[in-house]
């Protein structure tokens, strides 16, 4: 996965293509062709298979695909979770943010109770792990 640095912004096919490749990880471990990932993809999009193909390249350059051959195809799975993705674009917002401590005090301004509550028990989790 990029440094939190470097998290990538996905565009709305690349998340689609992500948010494929994430559902299809548990049923196929080896990974899935860009004829997979297409067919998988909602109907209402007239994709091409090289679009797909394109994508699917663009993210394993960026790191977050890794990609194996299969004969003449590749076979791509997600090189991360999607929570290790989202922690690295949260990571890479705030390292951006001229005053943390104020971004985070409006995030958490947003925040439901069942959130606020979320986020007290992972403190608090951490908390634990580090001793």
């Amino acid at each position: 996965m990029p440094s939190p640095s470097s998290a990538p912004r996905l565009g709305d096919l690349e998340r689609a293509i992500m948010e494929q490749l994430w559902e299809s990880a548990a049923r196929r471990p080896e990974g899935a062709s860009v004829r997979d990932v297409l067919e998988a993809l909602p109907g209402d999009r007239n994709l091409a298979y090289t679009t797909v193909m394109t994508v699917l390249d663009r993210l394993s350059k960026k790191g977050l695909v890794t990609r194996e051959r299969d004969g003449r195809a590749w076979r791509y799975t997600p090189a991360g979770t999607r929570a290790s993705l989202t922690a690295e674009t949260m990571r890479a917002s705030l390292g951006d943010a001229n005053d943390r401590r104020a971004t985070l005090l409006h995030f958490l301004d947003g925040a439901t109770p069942e959130e606020l509550d979320d986020l007290r028990a992972a403190l608090s989790e951490v908390e634990q792990r580090r001793g």
